[in-house]
């Protein structure tokens, strides 16, 4: 009641101030524009990355039915609307927004992906006999602890969800513990590794076993990384080094680091397409690292070496490069934690980084092994999404959605 009435107060003010001189942003998410027509689902993200992660399931369920996007960003919605669906900006959990949404697009089933939570939202989709399903859901620790302390708000909104599959193991235990009923659960789908998991993995290449990749290296990781680099080159003096740093803008400095170390150096932003024998390429441009990951056998994921949490390792294993890592993979622990378990990667550190580099330098065999590995890991985790999309259309057809658990 008192969530209502605070709403109701915030719309009066709202519409107050997108009719003197709102933005076009404002109105479309107070639903006081030029409305959408109808649509069979409503797919909301919040920006880019939900969008992102989700566009080969939202571009398979528009290939059969209506569907309108919504996101929370302009850039969210503009990028949806450069696939060449109709898109906008979500309206704000207000009841007249809402219902003025509702009442045009009218859909039969909303597709939230990843989390987002909205009581008023909530209600009236159930109160309409609109299906709400959800994809790549998360709830992280902290989260869970925060709606834990608030029952009767989580409870209903996750009681009246029909189909959610989580993006983890975590995520779905927490969600479970909160008060999704355990008929709502599909199978675990994580979206943002079905796209790599479509990649063709290269075939072995002999060129590939002598080169090393550095990916995504922060601000006190590129020292050691060279220096293991140059003791590296006692046993195997043709190796190969890839240092791509997750900033470019620090190539200048890691250059100097390199040429104090008299190793040879070779630039991409100066045209450089391959490290010399015995030295280094500066990967000192954007939007190429499937090209290094391509050229690598094996791949030192940057951001764990220092405590910045580590980036992810399921590009490189798109790629079948056998992975290293250091201490710090806070960010994807859960799967680091597989990959280290299934001998596709190793844990290192500075010290140890030279002697397992050369131990896999000199058996190609344990190195490819590790990529092959790598990529069968990515390829069951990833999941399937032909089941789910087919689910999906059928909770938004209205009639009985296929049996997950059959497929």
């Amino acid at each position: 009641m008192i969530y209502a009435a605070t709403t109701r107060i915030a719309e009066a003010a709202l519409r107050l101030r997108a009719h003197v001189g709102g933005s076009a942003a404002l109105r479309q998410r107070l639903a006081v524009d030029a409305l959408p027509g109808p649509a069979t689902i409503w797919v909301h993200g919040a920006s880019v990355g939900e969008l992102t992660s989700a566009r080969p399931v939202i571009v398979a369920l528009a290939e059969r039915m209506a569907v309108q996007i919504t996101a929370n960003s302009e850039t969210g919605r503009d990028l949806a609307a450069g696939w060449g669906l109709p898109a906008r900006l979500a309206p704000l959990d207000l009841p007249g927004a809402l219902d003025r949404y509702l009442g045009a697009v009218r859909p039969r089933l909303l597709l939230t992906v990843e989390s987002e939570f909205w009581p008023l939202r909530s209600r009236l989709l159930a109160q309409r006999g609109i299906a709400h399903a959800m994809i790549g859901a998360r709830m992280s620790e902290r989260s869970a602890t925060t709606w834990s302390k608030l029952p009767r708000i989580i409870g209903p909104m996750l009681g009246r969800i029909s189909a959610l599959s989580a993006q983890d193991q975590a995520s779905e235990a927490r969600l479970s513990r909160l008060g999704l009923p355990s008929g709502a659960l599909l199978p675990r789908l994580d979206l943002k590794l079905i796209d790599p998991a479509r990649i063709a993995p290269p075939p072995h290449d002999a060129g590939r076993d002598g080169t090393v990749l550095a990916a995504s290296t922060h601000e006190g990781e590129d020292a050691p990384i060279l220096d293991a680099f140059r003791a590296l080159l006692r046993d195997h003096s043709g190796a190969r080094l890839i240092l791509a740093p997750r900033h470019p803008d620090r190539a200048d400095a890691i250059a100097e680091l390199v040429t104090a170390r008299s190793l040879p150096l070779a630039r991409r932003s100066q045209g450089a397409d391959a490290a010399p024998a015995g030295g280094v390429l500066l990967a000192d441009t954007l939007g190429e690292m499937a090209r290094w990951y391509r050229a690598a056998g094996i791949c030192l994921i940057g951001g764990s070496l220092v405590e910045r949490g580590g980036h992810t390792p399921w590009e490189p294993a798109a790629h079948r490069c056998a992975l290293l890592h250091g201490p710090h993979v806070e960010n994807f622990r859960e799967g680091f934690d597989h990959l280290d378990a299934h001998r596709a990667a190793l844990e290192i550190s500075a010290d140890t980084l030279a002697a397992t580099l050369s131990d896999l330098l000199a058996r190609p065999p344990r190195m490819r092994a590790m990529g092959d590995q790598a990529r069968a890991a990515l390829d069951g985790r990833a999941g399937d999404p032909a089941p789910l999309i087919a689910h999906l259309a059928g909770l938004a057809s209205g009639g009985e959605a296929p049996d997950m658990k059959r497929m």
